[in-house]
């Protein structure tokens, strides 16, 4: 199967199987987060989108503990930066319709939750296509180890995503059923 078709498939179910906007389990990932240290981190989230899976209420979670929690902004040739955000700030709508933050600090976040379109057992996603993930993830692990989680919905996963060198394997993917680590 081709990245294309495995896409379209894929955001197909997705929008049949999140009618509901399932949402991931904030107690279940900061369980799993204490092992990294967590509270000490600053977190690059997402604005769910398309039936993404729902991690507002995790973000906010962090936030009420004092976390650093920041959003993508999306630039020219593909590429993004994280911006710290918080509940209180103003998000605008880019070009693509995805709610960001305005331009305030630059971060480079510690650990990264990632929207996925598809992924395997082998912890490889595709997203929507674009590369923005896979060129912000090979940017920043020049200059620091992150912690790369993809977050997605169970039906999401595929037997096997096909790759090439310029795709960014995950450290971890985080479905509201279980974890691939």
């Amino acid at each position: 199967m081709n990245k294309s078709f495995l896409r379209s498939k894929s955001i197909s179910l997705r929008k049949i199987k999140n009618k509901n906007d399932i949402k991931i389990n904030s107690s279940k990932v900061l369980k799993i987060l204490k092992k990294f240290n967590y509270k000490k981190k600053i977190f690059g989230g997402y604005y769910p989108i398309n039936y993404e899976m729902n991690i507002l209420h995790l973000l906010k979670d962090l936030e009420n503990q004092n976390i650093k929690i920041s959003l993508p902004i999306t630039r020219k040739n593909n590429e993004m930066d994280f911006y710290k955000w918080s509940f209180e700030d103003i998000l605008v709508l880019n070009n693509f319709g995805i709610p960001e933050p305005q331009k305030n600090e630059k971060v480079i976040p510690d650990i990264l939750l990632i929207p996925l379109v598809s992924f395997d057992k082998n912890l490889f996603r595709i997203g929507y296509g674009g590369g923005f993930y896979d060129r912000y993830i090979e940017k920043i692990s020049k200059l620091k180890k992150v912690l790369n989680i993809g977050i997605a919905h169970s039906s999401q996963k595929v037997s096997k995503i096909p790759f090439d060198k310029y795709d960014q394997k995950l450290d971890m993917i985080v479905t509201e059923k279980y974890i691939i680590s």
